[in-house]
């Protein structure tokens, strides 16, 4: 392990930390919201729509649908785990490919089990996050079935607009989980550079990066959800934390 490794690795900590809150709106870098800030609003929507029909089968098609979206990264997770434990059983293996590449640092076996034990707290991380937000959009269906029936929210809107509130708030912060354990799964494509050399692993970190804030803030994904928006700015329903 050299300097240059020690650095790449804490930009990479850095940049993700940064990216994060810069997603979730604690941090502002640019003059718009990002596309996740932008759902949360979208979510709302749906959320308050559903209060206007009795017939929810809709409603809950589209939670067993984030529910089984979960559920498929969060087994993902798991193989990736697998596949890093499986690694570490090889290293003699690896380390000889490497051996073989000119491009390639060679900082032997410790440096190559602490490169496969990060990229593994990678896949862990993403694995708690998927396996959380799971849960959690199960308490959202639970909650969204206390909704109040059309007649029964049109007598008293005040306490079906509440019991609308933690639907979305519930929904909204099982989506930031997942969202938490997506990114960790992007990041990892980056990480994987670090195991040729540091010098690429800060590219491959930084050519994620671009991508992923390419996608949140200056996406054609993004641009339809603005379309009946006011303005560049909406007013996401709740803080993401």
């Amino acid at each position: 392990m050299q300097a240059i490794d020690y650095f790449a690795l804490t930009l990479f900590i850095l940049a993700w930390t940064l990216y994060s809150h810069v997603t979730n709106g604690t941090i502002k870098l640019f003059a718009r919201e990002s596309l996740t800030r932008i759902m949360t609003e979208h979510r709302r929507r749906w959320i308050m729509n559903s209060l206007n029909r009795d017939l929810k089968m809709i409603d809950t098609s589209i939670l067993a649908g984030l529910q089984n979206g979960t559920a498929f990264f969060a087994s993902t997770s798991i193989f990736a785990l697998g596949g890093c434990f499986a690694l570490l059983g090889a290293t003699e293996k690896v380390d000889a490919i490497f051996r073989d590449l000119p491009i390639a640092f060679h900082g032997g076996r410790t440096a190559f089990e602490l490169k496969v034990g990060g990229l593994t707290g990678l896949f862990g991380y993403s694995f708690f996050k998927f396996g959380w937000s799971y849960r959690l959009f199960n308490y959202c269906t639970i909650l969204f079935g206390g909704l109040p029936m059309t007649e029964e929210a049109r007598k008293n809107p005040t306490a079906a607009r509440a019991a609308a509130e933690r639907v979305i708030h519930m929904n909204a912060i099982a989506a930031s989980h997942f969202n938490a354990g997506l990114r960790a799964i992007f990041l990892s494509i980056g990480y994987l550079g670090w195991f040729v050399n540091a010098y690429l692993f800060l590219i491959t970190t930084a050519f994620v990066l671009v991508i992923l804030v390419r996608r949140q803030f200056f996406s054609p994904a993004r641009l339809v959800l603005m379309e009946d928006m006011p303005g560049e700015s909406p007013r996401p329903s709740r803080a993401i934390h």
